[in-house]
């Protein structure tokens, strides 16, 4: 989380045992809910990283700061554009034919991640982490910015995380995409001065909808033949 490293680590055990929660009733209900399930324990580890942030910033150790840099950007870049497909994907009966659109979507958002991600691997340099607001902002070189302007990456981004869930033939998955539009909007109108922390803190926070999704097997409501 943007705020405090106390406030990042205490996010982060919050939603780790709410994934692994999710992850068990997702055993024990239908396997096909076990992607959505892992979403809330990746948002939880990704607070992690980000504690490991703040860690660094605290006592001016920059090899703490980069290391939870990567990992914090390995979620945010390169995880999310292609799990949330893929995860509408799982769910999707397999006459439906929106499906290979999900998994066409997976796999853009795959490369795509990758483009984002592997870059600073390479060029560790190019990840800036200041303290802005007293919250964390990540801002730095993307190697999309030698070929589009950066607001273009974004709308890619955003499109690839959202667009699934709202095409999902499950009501409740296409709340969880409404969620993320809420996000956005927030993040865009009062959160720009940290906007990349505080995006995937609320988002985060949002995976505690797919958890109620799965305890309470919603989408058996809507394809029994698949989820009762």
């Amino acid at each position: 989380m943007c705020l405090s490293q106390t406030v990042s680590f205490a996010a982060s055990g919050f939603l780790v045992v709410g994934g692994v929660f999710a992850i068990t009733k997702a055993t024990q209900i239908n396997k096909r809910y076990l992607p959505v399930a892992f979403m809330p324990l990746f948002a939880g580890i990704q607070q992690f990283m980000e504690g490991n942030v703040w860690l660094g910033v605290n006592t001016g150790d920059p090899a703490t700061t980069l290391w939870g840099a990567m990992g914090f950007i390995f979620f945010t870049w390169f995880m999310w554009p292609f799990w949330i497909p893929l995860s509408v994907y799982v769910l999707e009966p397999k006459d439906s034919k929106r499906r290979p659109i999900f998994l066409a979507m997976s796999l853009a958002g795959l490369a795509f991640g990758l483009a984002l991600y592997v870059p600073h691997l390479l060029n560790p340099d190019w990840i800036n982490v200041t303290v802005n607001q007293d919250s964390l902002a990540y801002e730095g070189t993307m190697i999309l910015d030698y070929l589009m302007p950066r607001n273009m990456t974004y709308l890619i981004y955003l499109f690839l995380i959202v667009a699934a869930p709202l095409m999902s033939r499950y009501v409740h998955m296409r709340w969880f995409g409404v969620t993320l539009i809420a996000v956005i909007v927030v993040d865009i109108l009062f959160l720009r001065y940290a906007y990349i922390s505080f995006f995937c803190l609320l988002a985060g926070l949002g995976t505690l909808h797919l958890i109620y999704i799965i305890m309470r097997n919603k989408c058996a409501r809507e394809c029994p033949m698949l989820f009762a």
